[in-house]
């Protein structure tokens, strides 16, 4: 099972930006299908983005598109997710996730792995 540790997180003001990054080890990264979800105490995770093994493959949820683009280099095991135009509504602790397999989802019991998440904060 592959571990992934997240990082990026921070402070933000409204209309700024951060650039989140997951590192991957012990999976087959390559071959995964990686995913950004987010979620706020009190409130259901919530589906950020997702890239499959081919970067081309990507998915955003409506609120964020436009905004945030998940990106990835299988050089070095890692995503990203670049996000702009930061709103106070993007506050949530942020979570890598992978699955195997080609397919795109956003549900989250569908991905096998996950990270510890990373704090995103935007103030307004």
């Amino acid at each position: 099972q592959v571990q992934l540790v997240e990082s990026g997180g921070g402070l933000v003001q409204a209309g700024g930006s951060l650039r989140l990054s997951c590192a991957a080890s012990g999976g087959t990264f390559s071959t995964d299908t990686m995913a950004w979800f987010r979620q706020t105490p009190g409130l259901e995770r919530e589906f950020v983005a997702a890239i499959g093994r081919i970067a081309s493959m990507t998915d955003y949820a409506d609120a964020v598109k436009g905004r945030f683009t998940v990106s990835r280099d299988n050089a070095k095991n890692s995503v990203y997710l670049q996000m702009n135009s930061l709103k106070p509504e993007d506050t949530a602790v942020y979570y890598c996730a992978a699955r195997s397999g080609p397919s795109l989802s956003r549900t989250g019991p569908n991905y096998s792995s996950w990270g510890q998440g990373t704090q995103v904060t935007v103030s307004s």
